[in-house]
């Protein structure tokens, strides 16, 4: 993986988020037009890394993966080796990260580069067995803070038939399985605040 100031990522215009409709938090609400806009290749540049964590004119889409087996719920302690150091021993939920040029090759662009990239984010991070299925169920924004005005998540579920999993990234520390019923509980408050929103989503799901 390129170190974040060698590194380009794909963007949208802030604009364009504003278009789909500005929310706080999670959205689950006529997700399949807003993804399919965002995802419009005519709407996405790549820019530097370093300049895009800075401009909040631009917002960089992130897959955000939530592994579900049964009532489990996979996460993990973010490490010093992961690119971005404001989130660095918070607990998450969520796997994945940018869109890179290499998503682009052989002409792919729009959705086609964007799901190249979760899965080669998946298998640079995790080792898995099979093929689980997947689907998307949310976007993500939080502008009250730095990290969130610059980032738009689209989070993806996807369920396993066991906990057979493992890290293959020094970022991703204490890999373990627990219950929905703990994240919403005594482990809420150590979670990141994209999770929060996710672990209280999935809570309120399950009710």
């Amino acid at each position: 993986m390129p170190s974040p100031s060698a590194e380009r990522i794909l963007v949208v215009p802030r604009a364009l988020f504003d278009r789909v409709g500005v929310f706080h938090g999670i959205r689950t609400e006529g997700i399949d037009d807003a993804v399919s806009t965002l995802l419009d290749p005519r709407h996405h540049v790549f820019m530097d890394r370093a300049a895009a964590e800075e401009d909040p004119s631009f917002k960089q889409l992130i897959p955000y993966c939530i592994f579900r087996c049964g009532e489990r719920i996979l996460h993990y302690t973010r490490g010093k080796s992961g690119g971005e150091s404001r989130l660095h021993a918070k607990i998450s939920v969520g796997v994945g990260g940018h869109i890179n040029p290499v998503d682009a090759d052989d002409g792919r662009a729009g959705a086609a580069a964007y799901h190249a990239a979760v899965v080669r984010e998946l298998e640079e991070e995790l080792i898995l067995t099979g093929d689980p299925p997947q689907r998307i169920i949310a976007l993500l924004n939080d502008d009250s803070n730095p990290v969130g005005q610059v980032h738009l998540g689209v989070v993806h579920l996807i369920d396993l038939p066991d906990e057979n999993v493992a890290a293959r990234e020094d970022a991703l520390t204490d890999l373990a399985f627990s219950a929905l019923a703990d994240l919403n509980g005594p482990m809420f408050e150590r979670l990141e605040t994209w999770s929060q929103f996710c672990i209280r989503h999935l809570a309120e799901w399950d009710e």
